[in-house]
């Protein structure tokens, strides 16, 4: 019986898919399975994030797992993820190794759960429709009256396709079969060889050349086209364009282990329609300008968060290390008297210059239990749009931000002239950072303001990341850093040493690339203008660049760290 068939015995069971139809305090709980998709954590639906919102009990293998993690709650149990203690399993953050647990454990999990009153969800990967397992399961919960829901997910199969650029249909129609490599019986691999239907193998690296055999056998021709994908939806996917009867040469000349790839999940796309010339053509996950690149932010997740996103929108995985870390000032007299001034109209404006002197700001505000609302009268400037979009936050809308270049000097070009006419009073107050903000007070002053230039918290360099990540940076396992200041070459030096030669260096002006250049690194990306957008198109820019020469020289493209000399295993007498 299939899920839907399932769901249409037991309609009465079965809720609706509302927040209303997951009860608590019943004696039994309620079950959503839901569909993980093929391994972007994107795909998941608006349905899937909200229902993983509100679960007491998560349910999922380890490859469902990792796409859903960030949207559970803090302290939903997850015992495939780490030691189950009968009826209190481990939290979503034990980040213990998950134990093995074979079919039958997970399906007790799930029923246990449910009966002790939980809103459980149960998340595989791809779809809970292609999944017979599931099916069983909605059935031995059906037969004990514990309603259950279905979330759908995109199916691996349709999705890797779709990412590889692989279209399964054309305009002319065409038939598609979808098979599981490892249950199909001879009668089905008959069916399928016999017929010219596209076919969509899901499959393993070791099996793949099995597949090809048997579909040659069947009937298929030799020069049938046929395209391989791994890891298909994530960064790490790779796809091979061959024919039936060259796919194992193909696999071994590109060296590619099944080993590395453990029992990830291959899709392999066999028919006129995967030809590698259409493929090239339509191949657009994989030909992202940045695809696959570990790029390395010497920032904080806070700090990164927009130029992380924007990093992966060009295929890079970007890896937050924060360089400085931030504390208050010695002596936050200074800082007390300058934000009751605040309240009590002793300022004109006030001017943010960076995003942590927004949340000193906050935190002494919430200190003396104001809010937003103190800063009524006050007109308010921000150095750049990250400071602008911290300071929306709070719920206060800038006065003032460059209109050009996003740093002091550009907020001094904006900044109006003391008008004692239609400025009653004179003073700034300027929260920075221990560290000197001399242009900004000097352009100010010659303004004819006076500034009230107030330390509001102290940088100081962060402790040393992880020992693989040190390793990383110095042995070459990052394809690009980022730098957007001096300060971060000297820090991130200091606490994990030099970047690989082999490493990418992108530089947000001239003299942080100086700086980088006096520690013996070679810059090979300067930003045009001094933002970090601007830095990360750059760096875009840069790989794409990379990627055409490649292209046009027939060569295979490699990203920076693959090009690092591997090292010499030396022998055991």
């Amino acid at each position: 019986m299939s899920p839907t068939t399932a769901d249409t015995t037991h309609a009465a069971r079965a809720q609706p898919s509302g927040d209303a139809a997951q009860p608590t305090g019943t004696a039994h709980g309620h079950v959503t399975f839901l569909g993980a998709g093929p391994g972007d954590p994107g795909l998941l639906t608006l349905r899937a994030v909200d229902v993983l919102a509100q679960a007491d009990v998560l349910i999922a293998d380890a490859e469902a797992f990792e796409v859903v993690r960030g949207h559970v709650k803090p302290g939903t149990h997850t015992p495939l993820q780490g030691a189950d203690d009968g009826d209190a399993p481990g939290s979503a953050t034990d980040g213990e190794e998950p134990e093995p647990c074979g079919t039958g454990d997970v399906a007790d999990l799930v029923m246990r759960a449910a009966r002790g009153g939980k809103r459980v969800v149960r998340a595989v990967a791809g779809d809970p429709g292609m999944d017979t397992d599931a099916t069983a399961d909605m059935l031995a919960l059906a037969a004990e009256g514990i309603t259950f829901e279905v979330v759908p997910g995109i199916a691996q199969a349709v999705g890797v396709a779709a990412y590889a650029g692989v279209p399964l249909r054309d305009p002319e129609g065409g038939d598609v079969r979808f098979v599981n490599g490892p249950t199909a019986d001879d009668r089905c691999w008959t069916e399928v060889g016999a017929s010219d239907a596209t076919a969509v193998v899901s499959t393993t690296l070791e099996s793949v050349a099995v597949t090809a055999t048997r579909l040659i056998a069947a009937g298929r021709k030799p020069d049938t086209p046929l395209s391989v994908t791994v890891a298909g939806t994530t960064t790490r996917q790779r796809t091979w364009s061959a024919t039936l009867g060259t796919v194992e040469r193909a696999l071994k000349s590109a060296k590619v282990l099944p080993s590395a790839e453990g029992d990830r999940p291959v899709i392999a796309v066999v028919g006129e329609r995967s030809a590698p010339a259409q493929r090239e053509q339509l191949a657009w996950f994989e030909s992202k300008p940045l695809f696959g690149w570990k790029v390395l932010v010497p920032r904080t997740k806070e700090q990164a968060a927009s130029l992380s996103d924007q990093l992966r929108s060009y295929g890079a995985v970007p890896s937050e290390v924060p360089t400085i870390a931030v504390e208050p000032p010695r002596t936050p007299q200074q800082m007390d008297r300058a934000v009751k001034g605040l309240v009590t109209g002793r300022y004109e404006w006030i001017a943010f210059t960076s995003v942590n002197a927004v949340r000193a700001i906050r935190e002494k505000f919430e200190e003396y239990g104001l809010d937003a609302r103190a800063f009524a009268g006050i007109k308010v400037a921000a150095v750049g749009e990250q400071t602008a979009r911290a300071l929306l936050r709070f719920g206060v809308r800038p006065d003032l931000v460059p209109s050009g270049e996003q740093s002091a000097a550009g907020l001094l070009e904006d900044w109006p002239p003391y008008d004692p006419v239609f400025d009653p009073i004179d003073r700034v107050f300027l929260p920075r950072a221990d560290i000197a903000t001399e242009t900004l007070v000097a352009g100010l002053v010659e303004l004819g303001w006076e500034v009230d230039d107030v330390t509001a918290y102290r940088t100081v360099r962060a402790s040393p990341p992880p020992a693989a990540t040190r390793e990383a940076i110095k042995g070459g396992g990052f394809d690009a850093v980022l730098f957007t200041s001096s300060s971060t070459v000297r820090n991130l030096v200091g606490i994990a040493g030099k970047p690989h030669n082999v490493t990418v260096i992108a530089c947000i002006g001239p003299a942080t690339a100086r700086t980088a250049e006096e520690h013996g690194l070679r810059v090979d990306v300067m930003s045009p203008e001094p933002s970090v957008h601007r830095l990360a198109e750059a760096l875009a820019e840069f790989g794409a660049r990379r990627r055409q020469v490649a292209l046009e020289a027939g060569e295979v493209l490699k990203r920076p760290s693959e090009k690092r000399p591997q090292r010499r295993r030396t022998r055991t007498p």
